[in-house]
């Protein structure tokens, strides 16, 4: 009989499915090959040598499940499980007699009961995702863009080019005085020693207050629930509730999930809590942040600038009127790129699964 993986329906998780289950579908074989097409060309041959290493559990029958209850009625034959958002407890282990192991999709096991598994013998795994640590990454990308005007100064290497944009060149009296900045550009800013609203600390939360701390930056935070204090410290970050936290930053950055409670987070109320010139950057889904509030406090100057992935449309349209601001950038949904984030965090899982069934 093959091993029994039950597997939370994430999207990305049900290539744990085309990887190891022989069943699976060929159109989502084809899919998952299309999707990862432009930076693993040999998706069959990434597929072939996965197996290899996890040898011991291919072939193996992959359950897909989305709710707390399919996920207690497959585990009675279950050797493993892999969850992002749900619970693990005494009842889900109660009906898990041949459990094995517990992979967490992430490092936040605040849904899984370890002491409970660990009185089960029961391995409970984690894994640092790459594609949150990409995130973290491009949001810092766009803060620095805004912070040094990169989007609107690249390539404006010449005095003509810098005065079609209004700098007039006037040379300094070299004489008496450096040279930086010759252009006169004004409005420069650094992340040293500003804050930094984060809206969420979770997964990406954490590995962007990470980052932050290493420039420097004073770091606040909201959530639904406070984090445990052992958490601020290690983070470095102080808890606000969200009107203090828009008041009292410099930068905002949501990292939300996209559900019904987030659509419009950030409206015309949130922003005008925002001291003027706050910087707003994005790249939780863009309906995080109302599109019409948002233009209104560009156009009028009440914020200092904008950065989004993903974008409101998808693709984009060269007509946004969202290009029209000098202050915004935009990048079409590359946060968590390349796709090898997914594909390396999908082997590490296997692989550590084969070694514990």
């Amino acid at each position: 009989m093959p091993n029994v993986l039950v597997v939370e329906d994430d999207r990305f998780l049900r290539l744990v499915e085309v990887v190891l289950d022989p069943n699976a579908s060929h159109e989502r074989y084809g899919a998952f090959a299309d999707f990862f097409a432009h930076d693993e060309p040999d998706f069959d041959g990434w597929c072939a040598k996965l197996r290899r290493k996890a040898q011991n559990i291919y072939p193996a029958e992959v359950r897909l499940v989305e709710t707390q209850d399919e996920l207690r009625k497959n585990l009675a034959d279950a050797q493993a499980l892999i969850v992002e958002a749900l619970s693990v407890g005494a009842d889900e282990l109660a009906v898990a007699s041949q459990l094995k192991v517990v992979q967490k999709y992430g490092v936040d096991l605040r849904h899984i009961d370890s002491r409970a598994c660990a009185e089960r013998a029961v391995a409970v795994l984690t894994i640092r995702r790459r594609a949150n640590i990409a995130c973290a990454e491009l949001a810092l990308t766009l803060m620095l863009i805004l912070a040094r005007r990169v989007n609107e100064l690249q390539g404006r290497i010449s005095s003509n080019a810098l005065a079609a944009l209004g700098y007039r060149y006037k040379p300094f009296d070299r004489r008496h005085t450096p040279n930086s900045n010759w252009g006169r550009i004004p409005g420069l800013k650094i992340l040293y020693g500003s804050t930094v609203g984060i809206i969420g600390l979770g997964e990406i939360g954490r590995e962007f207050a990470v980052r932050a701390a290493s420039f420097g930056m004073r770091m606040l935070y909201t959530q639904r629930h406070q984090a445990p204090a052992a958490v601020e410290r290690q983070h470095q970050v102080e808890y606000r509730p969200m009107a203090k936290l828009l008041a009292e930053s410099d930068w905002i950055v949501p990292f939300v999930p996209s559900v019904a409670a987030t659509q419009n987070l950030i409206g015309r109320a949130e922003l005008e809590q925002m001291r003027p010139g706050t910087r707003l950057v994005n790249i939780s889904r863009a309906n995080v942040v109302e599109r019409a509030a948002l233009i209104d406090a560009l156009r009028s100057g009440r914020i200092g600038g904008f950065g989004l992935d993903p974008l409101y449309d998808t693709p984009g349209r060269d007509d946004d009127e969202l290009l029209e601001f000098p202050n915004v950038v935009m990048t079409p949904h590359i946060a968590a790129q390349p796709r090898f984030n997914a594909l390396d965090d999908l082997d590490d899982m296997i692989t550590a699964l084969a070694q514990r069934i």
